[in-house]
């Protein structure tokens, strides 16, 4: 099916008046009502909100929001902060290459563009971390350009509206040429989210609530019976998984051996526990000698944890250590200057084994 411009302005028009009465309450969102009163969005909301919930839900990523906007309100306060205290704050969220990138961009829109995110899509390319979604949502949401937003939920409305059985990956550009096909020039920015709220909602993965849809009359898969089906995806491999040792000291004052991961690679630039490398569980568990004299004990039982390409099983030992010494690995840290939220997740589950 391919639409006329009247058509495809007939359903942007079905879809925005949804909206306007069933738009779901964010912490980031202007409401339909407030910005056609002219209260526009802001981009560094905006650029925020979208950053995190990148292959991450709407509920988890609620709480962390408030926490960086009440702690950094504007993009200055982010780009002058700790490199540190920003990844602690994002512990737990995970895709961690997101909480760097996150920095680079504040610092590189403050340095770069007087602290102001440009409005031109092709500048929003260019900036760190931001790549074709997101510069498009920057360019809809905040900006009101009739760029077209498709993640998850739009894919999977679009190929239920045209009833494509291309799986993903394969089907994106089709499905790309269909969300910008219907994208209108008049409030692109609410109908970019109307869409994906409709996915979210009512368009869901497993028993869509098509009786109450806005689209219900014009979707082919609806029509057709095929919509639970779609969208089609080709079947993943199975992750490998690997395996490694963690070594959790603490000394009589409470100071805990810690170490700040490389920049680059899994959990980059993150705090967590001496270890060794994390290898194809194929082959033997790596030696790796413990980071600091002491009586280093196996604590029963395992950790695992999922990334997104690989299962992780870590081993955990635990040591005691004494006031002098002296780590060949990571350093000290006093409890006052350490919170346990602020290691990512899989090290967490490391310190809640050892105890």
């Amino acid at each position: 099916m391919r639409y006329n411009t009247s058509v495809s302005d007939s359903l942007s028009d079905q879809l925005l008046d949804w909206y306007d009465v069933h738009a779901r309450e964010m912490p980031w969102r202007v409401s339909p009502a407030d910005r056609q009163a002219g209260i526009a969005p802001d981009p560094y909301r905006v650029w925020m909100s979208e950053v995190m919930l990148q292959q991450t839900t709407v509920a988890t990523v609620r709480d962390y929001f408030r926490r960086f906007t009440d702690r950094w309100p504007a993009i200055s306060d982010l780009a002058a902060a700790e490199d540190a205290d920003v990844m602690g704050e994002w512990a737990g969220l995970g895709y961690y290459a997101r909480a760097r990138n996150l920095l680079k961009c504040a610092r590189a829109v403050v340095s770069d563009h007087d602290g102001l995110f440009p409005a031109d899509h092709a500048a929003l390319l260019k900036l760190p971390g931001i790549g074709p979604y997101t510069a498009a949502a920057i360019a809809s949401i905040a900006f009101d350009q009739p760029f077209a937003v498709l993640d998850g939920n739009v894919e999977r409305v679009m190929a239920r509206l045209h009833n494509i059985h291309t799986p993903l990956p394969d089907a994106k550009p089709a499905l790309m040429e269909k969300a910008q096909m219907l994208t209108p020039r008049v409030r692109p920015g609410d109908y970019a989210q109307a869409v994906m709220d409709l996915g979210a909602t009512i368009c869901t993965p497993r028993s869509p609530a098509c009786g109450i849809c806005p689209w219900r009359e014009p979707c082919v898969a609806r029509a057709e019976g095929t919509a639970p089906e779609l969208p089609k995806k080709t079947p993943k491999k199975p992750k490998p998984v690997r395996h490694g040792t963690v070594f959790i000291g603490r000394r009589a004052d409470g100071a805990w051996l810690l170490e700040t991961r490389p920049d680059k690679g899994l959990l980059g630039g993150m705090l967590g526990w001496p270890g060794s490398d994390w290898v194809d569980s194929a082959l033997p568990l790596p030696e790796v000698p413990p980071p600091c004299a002491g009586d280093w004990q196996v604590r029963a039982g395992e950790v695992r944890h999922t990334f997104t390409h690989f299962h992780l099983i870590l081993h955990v030992l635990k040591a005691d250590l004494p006031a002098d010494a002296a780590p060949d690995r990571g350093r000290f840290v006093l409890p006052g200057d350490f919170r346990p939220s602020d290691l990512p997740t899989v090290m967490r589950k490391a310190l809640d084994l050892s105890e």
